[in-house]
Parts: C-alpha cells; sequence; structure tokens
C-alpha cells in the first residue's frame, strides 16, 4: 500500500493536573467518499490532556451493559454493551475516543460555552462517549443514545468536590456510511450530518441544518443570551459560543480544515497521521508539514502549548463493503515522536496497552511513550527526529503487515473460521506490542548513556 508519507520532525515540555489548569485541546476529523483516497470513510483524532495524566487502551466484551463507572450521576444499563475499545484518561471511567464492533467510533473535545456553571451534578462528557460505544450499532444511533442521556442527565459544566474539570462537549460520530457532528450545551443539543472532509475542535461550528433541542432557544432566554424581542432569528452558536475562550480551537480549526483541503480527493490513514503530528508551517504554504518551534497553528500539542499535551491518537480507516476488517491506527503520547500501531477489535487487546495508571509504570507503553517525548522536549528537535526515526522500521513493517492481517481476518470470518481469525490477530497484536516496548526501551536506554 503507498503511503506516500514523510514524517516530520518536530518539538519541547512541563506537567500538569486534570483538576486545576485550564486546557482548551483537542481535534477531530473525518473524511468520506470522494474526498478519501479509496473513496471509504476515515476518521482521526487527537486527545490532548495534561501532560501526566495517563491513557491506555481498554477492551470491553459484548455484555449486559449494568452502568457503575459514571461519576455523578447514576444511569440505568441496559440490555447489551456492544464489545468496544476505548482510550480512558487513568482517572475517569469514559473515553477521550474509542470504537466497537459495529465500526462507529467516537471522539469528543470541550466546548467553551457562555452557559453558566450550575451546582447540578451531570454526566462528564467522556462518559457519554463510552456510553454511546456500548448501546450503538449504527452512528444514526449513537448520536440518538448521545442526545438522549444529555437531555435526561445534562452535561457540561458544574461544580464537584472531586477537582473533576467539566465543560460543555462536541462530538464527532461516523461509521462506514454516515458522519455528525453533536455540539452538547447542558441539557440541550445541536446535530448535523456532515460529508467530504469535515473537522471539528474547540469551538462551536454549527451547520445552518442542524437538528436542535426543544428547549435549546428557551435556555438562552432564560440566561439571557439570547434576546427574542431584538427581531434576529436564533442562532445556536451566536448565543452560546464563548468565542475568547475558542481562539485556539478555532485557529486549529482552521489549520486541519486547511491541510486536509488541500489533500482533498487524495486523503488516506497516512495523510491523516501526518495532520495529527502537524506543528504548523508558512501561511504561504499551508500543505507543507514543517515543525515551527513554539508556533502554535499546529494541531500536535506539546506541554508548553497552553499547559497539556497530545496524550493519545487514532486514525480508524473503516470498511463499508467488507473486503477487509477495519484498521484502528492508535499512538501514545505525542504523536510526532509516537507509532501508530495497528488494532484490532476481533482479536484480544494485548494486557501491556491497558497498563496506565497515575503514576509512571516500567510495563507501560503509555508510560514508555510518556517518558520517550519529555525526553526529546527537554532535548530539541534533533533528538526529537532521532526518536520519530528510530520507530520507522517498525512503523513500516506494520503498514505493510496491518492491511494483509486486514484482508486474512475477513477471509476467515467468512469461511465460518472466526475463532482463528481471532487468534491470528491477538497474536499480531501481542507482537506488535512486544516490538513496540523492546525498540522503545532500547531507544530510552540509550538516551540515558
Amino acid at each position: 500500500m503507498k503511503l506516500g508519507l514523510n514524517l516530520s520532525d518536530v518539538v519541547h515540555s512541563d506537567k500538569g493536573e486534570h483538576q486545576s489548569v485550564v486546557y482548551q485541546g483537542c481535534d477531530t476529523m473525518v473524511s468520506t467518499g470522494a474526498s478519501s483516497s479509496g473513496g471509504g470513510t476515515l476518521f482521526a483524532k487527537n486527545s490532548d490532556r495534561p501532560s501526566h495524566e495517563a491513557q491506555p487502551l481498554e477492551l470491553h466484551a459484548a455484555e449486559r451493559s449494568v452502568v457503575s463507572g459514571t461519576q455523578f450521576v447514576e444511569i440505568d444499563g441496559s440490555a447489551a454493551a456492544y464489545r468496544h475499545i476505548g482510550s480512558r484518561p487513568d482517572w475517569c471511567w469514559g473515553y477521550e475516543h474509542g470504537f466497537n464492533e459495529h465500526q462507529v467510533v467516537i471522539g469528543n473535545e470541550a466546548l467553551p460555552t457562555l452557559l453558566p456553571e450550575t451546582d447540578e451534578p451531570k454526566l462528564v462528557g467522556m462518559e457519554i462517549v463510552r456510553l454511546a460505544l456500548e448501546r450503538g450499532s449504527t452512528a444514526q444511533e449513537a448520536v440518538n443514545v448521545i442526545t438522549g442521556l444529555v437531555e435526561k442527565h445534562g452535561q457540561g459544566k458544574f461544580s464537584n468536590n472531586a477537582g473533576v474539570r467539566t465543560y460543555d462537549n462536541i462530538y464527532m460520530v461516523v461509521d462506514p456510511g454516515a458522519a455528525y457532528v453533536v455540539e452538547a450545551i447542558g441539557h440541550d443539543w445541536a446535530v448535523w450530518q456532515v460529508s467530504g472532509v469535515h473537522s471539528i475542535s474547540n469551538v462551536s461550528r454549527m451547520n445552518g441544518d442542524a437538528r436542535i433541542s426543544k428547549g435549546a432557544q428557551t435556555t438562552a432566554i432564560h440566561h439571557r443570551l439570547f434576546d427574542p424581542g431584538s427581531g434576529a432569528d436564533f442562532s445556536w452558536s451566536a448565543a452560546y459560543s464563548a468565542v475568547d475562550n475558542a481562539k485556539s480551537g478555532a485557529r486549529r480549526q482552521s489549520r486541519s480544515s486547511s491541510i486536509l483541503g488541500h489533500h482533498d480527493g487524495g486523503i488516506d490513514f497516512g495523510k491523516l497521521m501526518l495532520t495529527l503530528s502537524d506543528h504548523g508551517a508558512p501561511e504561504s504554504d499551508p500543505a507543507k508539514f514543517e515543525s515551527i518551534p513554539g508556533d502554535l497553528r499546529g494541531i500536535c500539542t506539546h506541554p508548553q502549548h497552553e499547559g497539556g499535551v497530545t496524550a493519545a491518537s487514532l486514525v480508524a480507516d473503516l470498511c463499508a463493503d467488507e473486503s477487509r476488517l477495519p484498521v484502528y491506527w492508535c499512538a501514545m503520547y505525542s504523536p510526532c515522536m509516537a507509532l501508530f500501531f495497528p488494532v484490532f477489535i476481533e482479536g484480544e487487546l494485548p494486557d501491556a496497552l491497558s497498563i496506565g495508571g497515575s503514576t509512571h509504570s516500567k510495563e507501560s507503553p503509555w508510560w514508555m511513550f510518556h517518558a520517550l517525548g519529555q525526553v526529546g522536549f527537554a532535548a530539541g528537535p534533533d533528538r526529537m527526529k532521532e526518536i520519530h526515526e528510530g520507530w520507522w522500521g517498525l512503523q513500516k513493517g506494520m503498514f505493510g503487515s496491518a492491511y494483509v492481517m486486514a484482508a486474512q481476518g475477513r477471509e476467515m470470518i467468512d469461511a465460518g473460521d472466526k475463532d482463528k481469525a481471532n487468534e491470528m490477530l491477538t497474536r499480531y497484536m501481542a507482537d506488535n506490542t512486544d516490538n513496540m516496548l523492546r525498540v522503545g526501551r532500547e531507544m530510552l536506554s540509550s538516551a540515558a548513556v
């Protein structure tokens, strides 16, 4: 498979706590139909979080859902929960992004709004991501889960004694045939379907064709965010968007739109990896992938950039015609210095990928990538380039083998040998994880000399 990749070098370092610093981060994008090189649907997301907050991967089997992990409100379980994998901040039950057995992929990010903070306990946005993956067999079904939970339980800013930073949310929800954006503010929501190339960040970009919850205008009037006597039509974004707090998101959303627009018609998983690793380029050449230290126009966030860091990334390469299995490319910590390794939901996730608590662990891939990132941030661009290049041999091998596995796995399942396919994919992911840990530890050992 031809990638045309030339991942660039990059830069920087710091520390943060999820409770105290206001982070404006995360970028999510989708390419569908003719915008994609193969005509399929691709999803990509960077999760920007405090720089020392681990974000391991977790797999949960299909089973009856007994919801016990939501932190502030109690909700009912469901008849069944679909098999899913999520990227989970170590303190949270929910996910920044994830995917399920039906090729539904969801990511969320903070949405700065003018709706005041309340004392009413609500769902955390990341909890909604997990619940929608458990309960949605299509993107539309997952959207319905999200809007139903938002209306009933709410989400967004509320005071709490647990030190949890809460915020309103924007979601990207996709499957092989459809893509939606959901903006959620308090108990209200706006939903619209997108196609072609579309990206979101920490800024309201509500489409004029959006469906809006029945209470949205009434809520805005109640909080004096909209004057019905003004003669103006009600505008969701005009009423609710905190424009000053959304400047970073608007800048990055413009950047991702520029990059992807340049590649419209030829977007593949490699282009999306490049976009997630982007650090800005001259305005005169928006398609050029270069590192400009300290330039916040880029997508990949480093610790000194507004307090957070890109803690995990996902590129989902879905497949509508079932000619192969979907391939989910995952990266841990800064994507500019990380390895994108392929994950299949049909196999068993290696146990090591789920290790990642609040303190450093030698057994955790996430903490290994974190350590390498800190080495790069401290040493500067040359060392960062070395770290990136140190992964390249393994990365190229995975680029070559992942789609072979995806095709073979599909053939085995279609032939009625699902167990054999699962065994093959489990072994493949385990071998990749072992090799990833070996190479990463070798680089850390070399850096310590």
